[in-house]
């Protein structure tokens, strides 16, 4: 098996932006199909030309703004219509009229399809597919086809799904792909009828599977099982309903469990990466806990994983993160113990031995911490000022402390609603008070540490808050319940969170700021231990 020539098929930029919420520029759909290239794909289909306007505008600038490197374009469009001719029918010139290499048709291979919704016999509809792949063939372009609810029409007439195929492959497709359109097969019945078909015909067969019963990923893999060298899918599984096979998964099974190259070893390697940047191009990142490229994929949270991981990671992971451009991560919370809290600190580079009293200290206070609602798992900032105090002997060495902070909301004549933040800090003695004001108190807060600090600490500038997050703790005390606050921030390329708490969520919004800020100053001290802190004689 693993000497086939495999065909990897993306279909992102067509049926995964048919996903609920998906909305794609065509500058987004040209900076997608580049991070496809680079990972490898062998064909990224572009739209259906001639239907969709964007699509059409897609591939014009197609031609002269995407330079490609791995992948071939793919014009996806219909069979002519019914009673019509290939050469005179503008759907099928639209497709010529896009230059691609690759034109994918889609036609029905379920009778009562063709009957109900072509409104066509089923002699008409094989005549639909023979003559528009004859037509693209002649114009020089190479052709797939997906025979549309092919599974289901298998079961409803099986002659009738086989002379699809039969129709397709004899007018000079390359590739009949079948389309388990409905998403509703399993994995016995896809090995069974791509074999079935595959004896039948001779004919060269891809696979495109829907997520609608969760197995798109088993099924895609049992049709390569049963003979397929053609499969289809799309980034982070995306597509109408409940999605398609999810491409990154495919692919790295079928690689790093099968030993079928499908991309490059190497390029497997950038895996994760691609995955966020068409995560953030797209809107919709890809799920945490998704298989090889999800945040989560290879996170470690209970302590009876971390003592194992300790001493050999394979015991709880299925293969190295590092082969898909991941990585291992371990969580701090109530669930760990010594041994997360010392994976953690290592991986922050602290030199740490689970059996040390600071690592024993540091366990015990999240797992009272956590018990009283804060969650280190997403703050990674505030468990390691937290490790540094323990290790430090109990206590921080701050480059400034609070005297003291308040917020004021006022609604002005106008309807406006102004919100002012007053903070007065202590720094080499000195007090140093500035004001802030913004659409809330934590953006009033944020503006006042930078107006009061960032003519001292120059590194503060670059701070920038990202994300923002409240959780009611104990929803039963209404509205004078506890609040958790996780706040993401950015520092240049990096980025982390911190955590507060409190019943008062504007204070527990203060702490996590707090957090952020003495984090990066005490990561600057770290970066250069000589250089002692500004003069504040100015400072008022």
């Amino acid at each position: 098996m693993a000497e086939r020539h495999f065909q990897l098929y993306d279909t992102t930029l067509r049926d995964g932006t048919q996903q609920e919420g998906m909305l794609l520029t065509t500058d987004d759909k040209l900076a997608v199909a580049r991070h496809l290239d680079a990972f490898g794909v062998g064909y990224i289909e572009g739209g259906w030309p001639g239907a969709v306007p964007k699509d059409t505008a897609f591939f014009h600038r197609a031609k002269t703004e995407l330079d490609l490197s791995t992948a071939q374009l793919v014009a996806f469009g219909a069979t002519r219509r019914a009673g019509a001719t290939a050469a005179d029918d503008p759907q099928v010139r639209a497709l010529l009229d896009a230059e691609t290499p690759v034109v994918t048709l889609v036609a029905k291979a379920h009778t009562r399809h063709v009957e109900l919704a072509l409104r066509t016999t089923l002699t008409e509809n094989l005549a639909m597919i023979e003559s528009t792949v004859r037509h693209l063939v002649r114009n020089g372009r190479r052709v797939f086809l997906d025979a549309e609810h092919y599974f289901d029409g298998f079961r409803a007439n099986r002659e009738y799904a086989l002379a699809v195929v039969r129709a397709a492959a004899e007018a000079g497709a390359e590739t009949v792909v079948l389309c388990d359109t409905n998403g509703g097969s399993l994995p016995e019945e896809i090995r069974a009828v791509v074999s079935d078909t595959l004896a039948a015909t001779g004919v060269g067969l891809g696979i495109h599977c829907h997520d609608d019963t969760g197995c798109a990923v088993a099924n895609t893999l049992a049709a390569v099982d049963a003979g397929v060298d053609h499969v289809q899918g799309t980034a982070h599984g995306y597509g109408e309903r409940c999605g398609n096979a999810d491409l990154f998964t495919v692919s790295s099974n079928l690689v790093l469990k099968r030993g079928i190259e499908v991309v490059p070893v190497e390029r497997l390697r950038e895996l994760a990466g691609i995955g966020r940047a068409i995560g953030e191009l797209t809107g919709v990142p890809g799920r945490p806990d998704a298989p090889y490229v999800g945040s989560a994929a290879f996170v470690h949270k209970a302590g009876l994983h971390a003592s194992a991981l300790r001493v050999d990671p394979d015991l709880y992971q299925h293969t190295r993160p590092e082969l898909v451009g991941n990585e291992m991560r371990t969580l701090v919370s109530d669930m760990g113990g010594r041994s997360s809290v010392e994976l953690k600190a290592r991986s922050l580079g602290y030199p740490v031995d689970a059996g040390s009293d600071a690592v024993a200290r540091t366990a015990s206070r999240v797992k009272d911490l956590e018990n009283r609602g804060y969650a280190f798992e997403s703050a990674d900032a505030s468990f390691e000022l937290l490790l540094r105090a323990e290790l430090a002997g109990g206590a921080l060495d701050l480059p400034f402390s609070v005297e003291s902070w308040k917020v004021g909301i006022n609604q002005l004549p106008n309807g406006l609603v102004r919100t002012e933040a007053l903070v007065r800090l202590k720094l080499q003695g000195m007090q140093v008070s500035a004001t802030g004001t913004g659409n809330g108190p934590v953006n009033a807060l944020d503006r006042a540490v930078h107006s009061a600090l960032d003519q001292f600490f120059p590194e503060l500038a670059a701070l920038e808050l990202v994300d923002y997050q409240v959780r009611v703790l104990n929803a039963e005390a209404g509205s004078g319940a506890a609040a958790r606050v996780l706040i993401s921030f950015r520092n240049g390329a990096r980025r982390w969170g911190t955590v507060g708490v409190d019943g008062n969520s504007v204070t527990a919004s203060w702490a996590a700021l707090l957090d952020a800020v003495y984090f990066v100053l005490l990561s600057a001290r770290d970066a250069e231990p000589e250089t002692a802190l500004p003069a504040v004689a100015a400072a008022s």
